[in-house]
């Protein structure tokens, strides 16, 4: 089992920045790619970043590609999202996930956090 929990949300102006971190559970936090996703209310969750196991390789949904960066810390459990030249569209609860391969699958994901909100002002 792998607990996630997601912190780092909070209101910002439009073109600002958050850094969202997702803290892991146990010692098998290396053997996981990590995505992140989003939900705005009354929309489906949406894919917005994976990472790789090792942190090689990562990708980035056609919406936050340019402005969002994931990295991850495997001595730490953690994955980050590093967010940058935010807009009101960008408002949603994220997610931060955990799955045995790299996808971009929501429905290959097999655990997640409770969500962090974000909310930007226009």
């Amino acid at each position: 089992q792998v607990q996630l929990v997601e912190s780092g949300g909070g209101l910002v102006q439009a073109g600002g920045s958050l850094r969202l971190s997702c803290e892991t559970s146990g010692r098998t936090f290396s053997r996981y790619a990590m995505g992140w996703f989003r939900q705005a209310p009354g929309e489906e969750r949406e894919f917005v970043a994976v990472i790789s196991r090792n942190g090689v390789r990562s990708g980035y949904g056609d919406s936050v590609k340019g402005r969002f960066t994931i990295s991850r810390d495997n001595a730490k459990n953690t994955v980050y999202l590093q967010m940058n030249s935010l807009k009101p569209e960008d408002t949603a609860v994220y997610y931060c996930a955990a799955v045995g391969y790299y996808t971009s699958n929501r429905g290959a994901y097999e655990y997640w956090g409770q969500g962090t909100q974000v909310t930007v002002s226009s």
